[in-house]
């Protein structure tokens, strides 16, 4: 059943990403939720504990501004609407030269396993923004914003990274939109 479907789950996500979003202005503080209820969790407690770990990691490491340790969170294998790892890394150098206090709110309301072993992959639906001050303003801005994006993440040197997003990459995108490759 999708979120759609359940117009009081949808609504209480697009709440507290309201919530967390205006609570983040002021704090600049990266949030991870994963909702108690409403999400559908098919992986076990340790799967889900080192999803979320490296997503802590990488939001530390937002935060200090470290891009290797940034770049840790992808896969080598990364493409997502043409995008590689190497394209990943001079956006986020980019974001760190233009912009401090860099955060982002991840809500998770799905998680599931797809095959086993090197070959499995986690899908994970991610609904969230990413935003900063401007370096040149002041002013806290947007940077990034996405709703149900589904991330793969693989298993590379004993952790998950992300490998992409679903979906198949248009040729063109169409007018006014945008890939969401940050997270």
């Amino acid at each position: 059943m999708s979120l759609q479907s359940r117009p009081l789950l949808g609504a209480v996500v697009h709440l507290t990403i309201l919530i967390a979003f205006l609570a983040g202005i002021e704090t600049a503080k990266a949030k991870i939720v994963v909702p108690p209820s409403g999400s559908v969790i098919e992986v076990d407690g340790a799967t889900l504990k080192a999803v979320v770990g490296t997503f802590e990691q990488a939001e530390e490491a937002v935060k200090s501004h470290d891009l290797e340790k940034v770049m840790a969170i992808y896969s080598a294998q990364y493409n997502y609407h043409g995008l590689k790892k190497d394209d990943l890394r001079k956006i986020w150098k980019d974001l760190f030269d233009e912009y401090q206090e860099i955060a982002s709110t991840h809500l998770f309301t799905k998680m599931a396993k797809v095959g086993a072993g090197r070959n499995a992959v986690l899908e994970v639906t991610c609904t969230g923004h990413l935003w900063a001050r401007s370096k040149t303003s002041g002013l806290y801005v947007p940077i990034d914003s996405w709703h149900e994006e589904v991330h793969y993440l693989v298993l590379e040197d004993g952790a998950w990274r992300i490998r992409g997003n679903v979906g198949e990459s248009p040729r063109v995108l169409p007018f006014g939109t945008a890939p969401h490759p940050l997270f």
